[in-house]
């Protein structure tokens, strides 16, 4: 189900049907580094994933995270969109793409797309975003969305300190 449309991506809901590209993205090497690892080694795994993770999101609260699929030619190349944290006070964004699709824009378009459906279709007035704090690229992605940094926290069960950064929307 098609969220939204950028110039270059269709931003749709997740669905069990994306099994095998969140396999891959899950067990990037980057977003095991920078995100962890979510025990997603199967495509049962990674449906799973989407159900219990961004469907549940979706029916919840009306957002999650979305497939970022190119237009030119429909291929998924990367998820963003928003998360609720129950460690965090404020809604938070997240992406992440696939390294083939890195450095061309397409995070800061889908990211600078989903910011602005937080505030117009929910209403939110605030966007938190977390990172690790060696992740340079994401850094820079979110200061130029707007973010700063606030502080190094520490989410509940997770021994390891991210990053916090915000915005007012």
């Amino acid at each position: 189900m098609k969220v939204f449309e950028t110039d270059r991506l269709i931003l749709r809901r997740l669905t069990v049907d994306d099994g095998a590209f969140i396999l891959r993205l899950l067990n990037d090497p980057a977003w095991l580094r920078f995100i962890g690892d979510n025990g997603v080694k199967t495509l049962e795994d990674a449906r799973n994933y989407i159900l219990t993770g961004p469907m549940q999101m979706y029916a919840r609260l009306g957002f999650g995270l979305y497939l970022a699929e190119r237009k030119s030619d429909a291929a998924p190349i990367g998820i963003c969109g928003l998360i609720k944290r129950d460690a965090l006070e404020d809604v938070d964004i997240g992406f992440a793409f696939l390294p083939d699709f890195r450095g061309r824009g397409y995070a800061r378009e889908a990211a600078a797309a989903v910011m602005e459906q937080a505030r117009s279709a929910f209403g939110l007035r605030r966007l938190v975003a977390i990172t690790s704090p060696d992740n340079e690229a994401s850094i820079r992605l979110l200061e130029k969305l707007g973010l700063r940094f606030e502080a190094t926290v520490s989410l509940s069960g997770d021994s390891h300190e991210v990053s916090l950064f915000a915005a007012d929307l």
